[in-house]
């Protein structure tokens, strides 16, 4: 091998590297922003959730909505942040609503009930909000506060 096409390799090598090194790198950046991207997405999607959680809180306090569906609601909400919230005592009471609950129909469903079976799922539904209106009402109070701490009261 002579000096000459030992040179010529070397310098197609060190093209190659650089090369690649450019390319990693760009590669680097791209992941970077993709990261941050998802971030922003994630805060974004929890301030969503937090406010419409601090809304749906309000108008059970309010009596602006009924118990099973701003417990349903809460539930859903809270979850979106972390599936373990409801597992908190102060947020239990809308699993428990839910858990009651979520056999009765909604919806075109209930409207094909006849309108026996459509009173007995009201009066079911109308007992398990009597039940729990106090616990839902505090409940909706402890979201409140949560909102405020959040978050830092998160974990």
């Amino acid at each position: 091998m002579t000096t000459t096409l030992a040179l010529i390799l070397l310098a197609l090598a060190l093209a190659i590297i650089a090369g690649l090194g450019t390319y990693a790198f760009s590669l680097c950046k791209e992941v970077k922003r993709r990261k941050a991207f998802r971030e922003e997405e994630r805060q974004r999607a929890h301030h969503n959730c937090l406010e419409n959680l601090e809304i749906v809180a309000a108008a059970l306090a309010q009596d602006q909505v009924d118990i099973t569906e701003g417990s349903w609601r809460c539930k859903v909400l809270l979850e979106i942040l972390d599936e373990k919230l409801t597992e908190r005592p102060a947020f239990q009471a809308f699993d428990e609503v839910h858990r009651r609950t979520r056999h009765l129909h909604t919806h075109t469903a209930r409207q094909a009930l006849d309108p026996r079976d459509r009173a007995r799922e009201d009066r079911e539904r109308l007992t398990v909000e009597e039940e729990f209106r106090e616990p839902v009402l505090k409940a909706a109070a402890a979201v409140v506060e949560f909102r405020r701490g959040w978050p830092e009261n998160l974990h």
